[in-house]
């Protein structure tokens, strides 16, 4: 399980982990998952999970053909770690790989990894939606990580990620800042939006160039997944990932 740490007058977060259950059947449109750790795939390539791995309290996910939404949220914290991380990813996740998965796979082997995601955010709700990416020195398939990459493309309700602010830097066009850290599981490098995204298109190793010149990265790591999603702390019902998709080329 990945440790976190609460700090005074802080938020801090990093995507969830937590052991998924066995792999469930496809979803078709309007599936609805409860269960913990309950995961489905869509698209016949993206698995869409639950992770409700800092709570006990109900969550309920709606998975569409195309992403999911938040149908149910009952938890509720003020400090700390999030809830959980609903997402839909493609690669492997505690064991959980998602159909014909092209990844892990050595970063010095990948030119381009192209993705796109579309969010819709509601008000009143404290979370960020996140993208992450996982890296670690072996082709990994299950358990923690050693490296977490983590694009914010918003933030409401005060949360900050792991660590400290380091900076800012330009990917993509955009600006961003760049926090570093460690939430006691693994090391965490976030690039917080500087302006609000609700979608956007990108190439996922421009993120991993700048891990790599940051920190102990290297391209004989491996890509293990990309994943995108909400981290909520309260609220969240309405949250919802219209739209995904992943190419590692």
């Amino acid at each position: 399980m990945k440790l976190r740490h609460a700090l005074s007058a802080l938020l801090l977060t990093a995507a969830g982990l937590a052991a998924p259950v066995a792999t469930a059947p496809a979803a078709h449109a309007d599936t609805l998952i409860c269960d913990q750790y309950g995961s489905t795939t869509i698209g016949g390539r993206y698995v869409v999970m639950n992770n409700r791995w800092g709570s006990s309290a109900t969550q309920c996910i709606n998975v569409t053909s195309s992403g999911f939404r938040i149908q149910t949220q009952q938890g509720s914290t003020s400090g700390g770690a999030p809830l959980s991380y609903p997402a839909v990813y493609l690669g492997c996740h505690y064991g959980n790989c998602s159909p014909g998965s092209p990844l892990p796979r050595q970063l010095g082997s990948i030119g381009n990894a192209s993705s796109s995601i579309s969010y819709t955010y509601v008000g009143g709700s404290v979370f960020d939606a996140s993208y992450d990416i996982w890296m670690d020195p072996t082709p990994k398939t299950n358990g923690v990580n050693q490296m977490e990459l983590m694009i914010w493309f918003t933030r409401a309700g005060g949360v900050q990620p792991v660590g400290g602010r380091v900076g800012t830097t330009t990917i993509g066009g955009r600006g961003w800042e760049v926090w570093q850290g460690n939430n006691g599981g693994n090391d965490v490098v976030s690039y917080v939006a500087q302006s609000s995204l609700s979608s956007w298109s990108f190439n996922v190793m421009d993120f991993v160039n700048d891990v790599d010149n940051r920190t102990r990265v290297d391209r004989s790591w491996y890509l293990t997944s990309v994943q995108a999603g909400f981290e909520p702390w309260s609220g969240g019902v309405g949250l919802a990932v219209n739209s995904f998709s992943a190419n590692v080329g």
